[in-house]
Parts: C-alpha cells; structure tokens; sequence
C-alpha cells in the first residue's frame, strides 16, 4: 500500500515547514503496517519561497498557476503514485495518533473516504465556537473539511476529482459527489473524531469579523454565486498571511 500526502499551498512559506515536519512526523505511523508514503507540495502560483522550502523539506513540488485550491489539490493527485490521497492544508498539523486513526479506518475495508474534526491553535472565544459548530456538522452529515481528507485513489479520479468551479467549499461538493460511489460500494465516508487535526486561527487575526461574517451570510444567502466567485472568497486568495 502506497499513500500519498498532497499539500496545496499559496505563498507559505513561514509556516509550511513547521506543517511538514508535522506531516514527516505523522509518516511514522505507517511504518508499523509497511506503508510506503510521498509527499506532494503543490505551489498555487506563489510569489514567495514555498516551493524551495518543500524541497528542502523532502517533498516533491508541482505547479498550478490557476489560483484555486481544487486545481492545486488536483494538480497534486494527477501526479501522486499512491492506492490513497491524503489532502492536508499548509496552515495544519496532523498528528501520528490521527493517522493511525486513518490506517485502522482504510484496513476496515469499509470505507470509501474520510475527514476529521479539527481544533484551531488559539483559545479565542471566536475559534471555540466556530470549531464546535464546524464538527458538529461535519460528524452529523459526514462532511469532510479540506484541511484533512483521506480518499481511495480510484474513486478520486473516477469522479474527476475537486471541481473547478468552486474557490471555496469544494470538499462540500467532493462529499457529495463521493456519496453515490459510497453506497454503491457499501463503503461510507467516515469522519474521525477522537484524533483531531490541528488547524492555523491565523485568519481570525487577519480578517475583521465584518469581513468574516460578510463572507458567511453572502455563502448563506448566495452559496453557489459566492463560492464560484473568487473576489467573494478573497479571504483565501488575497494573500495576506
């Protein structure tokens, strides 16, 4: 068994090395079931070091110049040799207890693809009942955040992979796409719970809550016409970090 770890990343290089000694860390865990694993860092067209950080760090580094996390998600897997994709974002730590989590999950046989809830690095109030919100929903309806995603290769590709359209919320839209496969398969999509990802607050620092909180009701009242706006989901692209 082969697993391939994907890391999409825009302009970070402050903190992707402390997220790839994080994920090399995890890695271990695979070596106690003779897993081989890769790691991929795909550049989002970054204007900083990103791409000779992951290098120095030991990841292998491809490009996508169309500023989208899907694209980059994507361009990632199109090259990736492993029977599993793990798509972990660059402000995120995974740990060695959550991936053995993932391990026992895939050699169930079970499951088809799979998420976790997360818990941000700051104790502001705001990050506490984001976060509680977030994996409520996510254990309810079994929807995987983008920051952590495990799923079999075959059935990634089969459905074409993260769509294009969307510049936010496009692990909202691979669930959904996933599920038909699920049942046809008798698998299902599992969200791990016990092992959370640890996950960056950064953009409760960077960005107002009015900026925060336009962007959540333009999503509510308008989702598809704001998610498939890149302007509208400025607080990925525009490149404060």
């Amino acid at each position: 068994m082969t697993i391939s770890i994907i890391l999409p990343a825009f302009n970070e290089a402050r903190l992707l090395p402390s997220t790839l000694a994080a994920v090399h860390a995890a890695r271990k865990a695979f070596d106690y079931v003779q897993w081989n694993s890769e790691v991929i860092v795909c550049d989002n067209n970054s204007t900083d070091a990103t791409s000779q950080i992951a290098r120095e760090h030991g990841a292998r580094v491809v490009f996508e110049g169309v500023n989208m996390i899907g694209r980059a998600r994507n361009a990632g897997a199109s090259v990736a040799s492993g029977d599993w994709l793990v798509f972990i974002d660059a402000d995120s730590q995974p740990s060695i207890e959550l991936f053995a989590a993932m391990i026992e999950a895939i050699l169930s046989g079970r499951v088809l693809a799979g998420g976790a809830t997360v818990r941000m690095d700051t104790d502001d109030l705001r990050g506490r009942i984001g976060t509680a919100f977030w994996n409520t929903a996510s254990r309810l309806r079994r929807l995987m955040a983008g920051s952590f995603i495990f799923v079999e290769t075959a059935a990634f590709r089969k459905i074409g992979g993260f769509s294009g359209q969307f510049y936010a919320a496009e692990e909202i839209d691979l669930t959904h796409r996933l599920r038909p496969l699920a049942r046809a398969s008798n698998r299902r999509i599992v969200i791990l719970s016990k092992t959370p990802l640890l996950t960056s607050a950064r953009k409760l620092k960077l960005y107002t809550p009015r900026e925060i909180g336009r962007l959540l009701l333009s999503a509510a009242l308008r989702p598809k016409a704001t998610l498939t706006n890149k302007e509208a989901c400025h607080l990925w692209y525009d490149g404060r970090r």
